[in-house]
């Protein structure tokens, strides 16, 4: 008896490109997505005043306000985001109305961009920007008080540092997440090295052992590391 399902042909690999993936993106935002004129605004106020295109993309921002949400999280910590762009306001939106957010930004003029961004959001209330360096700035927060979710998006030779500390300020349960530890591939080539390369080395080989945590990489473009006490 013939079966009722068609039957399944082996897709061929191709070699993909960044524009593949900036492609692939924004077609399948284009269903999944709705365009939200607030995060729109940031990214042009952004541009317009000379901050670098870095924002993690629309999909990752969904992701982060996803796992935020899932674990009903009433405090994040934030450390090193350019702009209030994507993921500070994605983050901020998945805050209950008595919800905190810190962002740790260590440019001025950035900072400036990132309040002016939360604003027009009307995030203001439940979210505070620190200037400082990143890793400075976590040594002073108290432990007390922890954060639910944190947020690693700062300089990569400084990854095991900040996530030190962020092992210190994060409560059992919660969740800490590092971008771009991918790479795009280079970390697992011995022929690759410069500063960021052998900063998330560094994180990598400082997580084996880390009994205590169960941590996964995934791997999309520059990807992100989950780590969950």
């Amino acid at each position: 008896m013939a079966s009722q399902y068609p039957i399944q042909i082996k897709q061929t690999p191709k070699f993909t490109s960044i524009k593949d993936w900036t492609h692939s993106d924004a077609y399948h935002n284009s269903f999944l997505i709705p365009q939200d004129p607030v995060l729109n605004a940031a990214l042009k106020n952004s541009a317009e005043n000379g901050l670098p295109e870095i924002a993690v993309s629309t999909a990752q921002g969904k992701f982060l306000h996803l796992h935020a949400q899932l674990i009903q999280a009433k405090r994040i910590l934030e450390v090193g985001r350019l702009a209030g762009e994507y993921s500070t306001i994605w983050l901020g939106h998945a805050l209950p109305g008595d919800g905190e957010l810190i962002t740790l930004e260590i440019n001025n003029k950035h900072a400036k961009v990132t309040e002016e961004n939360l604003s027009n959001a009307g995030l203001s209330s439940k979210c505070k920007v620190i200037v400082g360096p990143g890793h400075d700035s976590m040594v002073s927060l108290p432990s007390d008080k922890k954060f639910d979710l944190i947020f690693i998006n700062a300089n990569k030779p400084s990854n095991l540092k900040y996530f030190t500390e962020a092992k210190r300020l994060v409560r059992k349960g919660g969740i800490i997440i590092v971008d771009n530890i991918v790479c795009f591939g280079c970390v697992t080539d011995p022929q690759e090295s410069d500063h960021n390369i052998e900063g998330v080395r560094l994180l990598l080989s400082g997580l084996k052992g880390e009994l205590d945590w169960f941590c996964l990489t995934l791997a999309k473009r520059a990807s992100a590391e989950l780590l969950s006490l």
